[in-house]
């Protein structure tokens, strides 16, 4: 009887045993686990940071670039050059600075909540050289503008959103940036990329940096100039960037015409956009860059931090 007594026991404290080493393995586990999730969120935060500490950096250059060369900027100016790879311990930063003022400002369309008839004939021309819908000026000038009544070439205001499956109303004010397309009828993925190298959103009306602008832009702010004669000023200005509006304007045509306070040959507004690599984590930011005084570092109008 004892010696069963005793295989009995002898059994249970081997089952003992067994269950504490299968909960210790699991406990082990789940602790390893949890560390090397621990570990790449300090990563992705110490990642975040990093593309702060970059943003501030573009920030610092961007100042002592309007410091020494004043309101002139093309795209032979250090700020223009991407910045490759940096290496740094457990990591390595890139990224780019944008002029933001050598694209359409999609905001130029509306001025104190009412169509700019100009500005949005000049959007039409852009679209049509892009080979898009004209509409589309019009379903995005109902978006921003502050009145309910739609465009009557294929406008869409409040009636047409509100029927939508999952419905919302127009902003009517300014976009705050491009990703705000994709809420305006038309604005598809497809269209949205093709319109992204040459339009921006800015938070006040802009002349545009004809040092800066592509082709397809000056074309469409520029009445009277043809594609093919806009891709000769952006080849001319290659060699030598215009330092003035009258320097640029004398290489016009007799048949193309501009406003001087439509155009300028520096800008203060630029997209910073930047990606970094920290151990096993990456992230990437995104600002928008205001240096609309020269006596500061330029404000951050928005970030974005993935």
């Amino acid at each position: 009887m004892k010696g069963r007594q005793r295989g009995a026991a002898l059994l249970m404290a081997m089952a003992i045993m067994a269950v504490a080493a299968v909960a210790a393995t699991t406990m082990l586990v789940a602790l390893s686990t949890w560390s090397r999730q621990a570990g790449l969120v300090t990563d992705h935060v110490q990642a975040e940071e990093l593309v702060v500490a970059g943003g501030d950096w573009t920030r610092a250059m961007l100042f002592d670039d309007r410091r020494t060369s004043g309101d002139l900027d093309h795209d032979g100016e250090p700020w223009a050059l991407r910045l490759p790879p940096i290496p740094f311990e457990n990591g390595e930063l890139a990224g780019r600075i944008e002029d933001q003022q050598g694209l359409f400002n999609l905001n130029n369309m509306v001025r104190n909540g009412k169509l700019d008839v100009t500005q949005y004939t000049r959007f039409q021309r852009l679209l049509s050289i892009l080979g898009l819908p004209a509409e589309l000026a019009d379903t995005l000038a109902d978006w921003i503008d502050a009145d309910g009544t739609a465009q009557p070439a294929g406008g869409a205001e409040d009636a047409y959103y509100r029927a939508l499956g999952h419905p919302y109303l127009t902003a009517n004010r300014p976009l705050v940036d491009l990703d705000e397309l994709a809420m305006v009828r038309g604005f598809d993925a497809g269209v949205r990329a093709q319109l992204k190298p040459f339009v921006t959103a800015l938070p006040a009306t802009t002349a545009l940096n004809v040092n800066t602008a592509p082709a397809e832009v000056l074309a469409a702010v520029v009445d009277g100039l043809d594609l093919d004669s806009a891709r000769a000023l952006v080849a001319r200005r290659n060699g030598v960037f215009y330092r003035n509006n009258a320097d640029f304007l004398s290489q016009l045509g007799n048949d193309a015409t501009v406003p001087g306070h439509d155009i300028r040959v520096g800008s203060d507004y630029f997209l910073v956009t930047l990606r970094v690599t920290y151990g096993k984590a990456r992230a990437r930011g995104q600002m928008l860059l205001a240096r609309t005084n020269p006596t500061r570092w330029p404000d951050v109008v928005w970030r974005k931090v993935r």
